[in-house]
């Protein structure tokens, strides 16, 4: 397996920029001139990529399929999870549309299948990636139909244990596909932070491909976290207005609050750097002011063989570090030194 994505022009895994994704899913309720508005507003808040959903109801759930608990808090409890579902879905000319725009914006379009010909519908469009959700992490039939298709999977890992995570990660190397990441995903909405388990992407990291986070926590704390803990990918859910009905607007962000996750993470990746110890520009005049370097303790005269008694270590420095003292003994002045000035091996014999 690869230990970096191409996803598109940008790639993606440890030493590369955190692909930020605005989850839109279905926050459009079903109209395409809220979900183009869901794209014009990820990009203006600093996304990498906007993700939709896309699946139709007949072939997801059965007529009799219950409502999850949270989305029966923020939908009519007279509707069943299919007839939700119904009102939700995007056409084909839709998606190509939202593709059209979501690229002519510099993002790269995304989209979850929930189902074979969805996932075709998507290779038909020209995705460039496929992002699997947690829900259909076990279905491994629909895992192998994508994974064939070669192109670079993300699969989020919610509600899953690690063998049921093997055993999807065994379905889609058997296929020869090695672009795969894995995200990290507590799917509750909202999540509770004492669910959210950060350091589980340790565990995802043990496939050695790249691993990310898909955030259903409320605010934007948790992702700038993430980042911090190793993801390399960032899933969050965007939507114009958090009060309006539908099952995933009140766990999302709205797009100034998006904007803020996404400066928040561009400077958690500054703060982390490179993984190299080594001095920083802003510490180079502190480092001269606050080491030392070995100066003279008396007035040496030209000629004068320098003894231990001659020499000891002050700041600034700027000249012979301290740790070269005892190799000054011994040697010869070819200038006048006055006391406290800092040696310079150039003016010693």
């Amino acid at each position: 397996m690869k230990d970096v994505l191409q996803i598109g022009k940008r790639s993606v895994g440890v030493g590369h920029p955190v692909l930020i994704i605005a989850e839109a899913g279905v926050n459009h309720n079903g109209d395409l001139k809220k979900a183009l508005k869901l794209v014009e507003a990820a990009a203006k808040a600093g996304a990498d990529a906007v993700k939709f959903q896309t699946f139709a109801a007949d072939r997801l759930v059965t007529l009799l399929s219950p409502k999850a608990g949270y989305q029966r808090k923020t939908t009519s409890a007279k509707e069943s999870q299919y007839d939700m579902l119904k009102k939700l879905e995007l056409s084909r000319d839709a998606h190509r549309e939202l593709k059209r725009r979501t690229e002519r914006l510099g993002l790269v379009f995304l989209s979850t299948p929930f189902d074979a010909a969805s996932a075709d519908l998507l290779e038909e469009l020209g995705v460039v990636a496929f992002k699997v959700g947690s829900g259909e992490l076990t279905d491994l039939p629909l895992l192998h139909h994508i994974a064939v298709k070669g192109k670079p999977m993300m699969i989020s890992t919610g509600m899953s244990t690690m063998d049921e995570v093997a055993r999807a990660m065994q379905t889609v190397q058997k296929t020869g596909l090695e672009e795969v990441a894995l995200l990290h995903c507590v799917s509750a909405y909202p999540a509770p932070l004492e669910d959210v388990h950060l350091l589980a992407m340790r565990d995802l990291s043990v496939w050695g491909v790249p691993v990310g986070y898909s955030d259903h926590t409320l605010g934007i704390r948790v992702a700038a976290l993430a980042v911090a803990n190793g993801a390399s990918i960032i899933e969050k859910h965007l939507t114009l207005d958090r009060k309006r009905s539908g099952p995933d607007h009140r766990m999302s962000l709205e797009p100034k609050e998006f904007a803020a996750m996404v400066k928040d993470i561009r400077e958690t990746e500054k703060i982390l750097g490179r993984g190299v110890k080594q001095p920083r520009k802003s510490e180079l005049n502190t480092r001269q002011v606050a080491r030392k370097s070995v100066v003279a303790l008396v007035d040496i005269p030209k000629g004068r063989f320098i003894t231990r008694e001659m020499i000891g270590v002050r700041r600034p420095g700027v000249g012979i570090p301290p740790a070269e003292l005892e190799t000054i003994v011994g040697l010869k002045s070819l200038i006048d030194v006055g006391a406290g000035a800092v040696l310079d091996r150039k003016f010693l014999a």
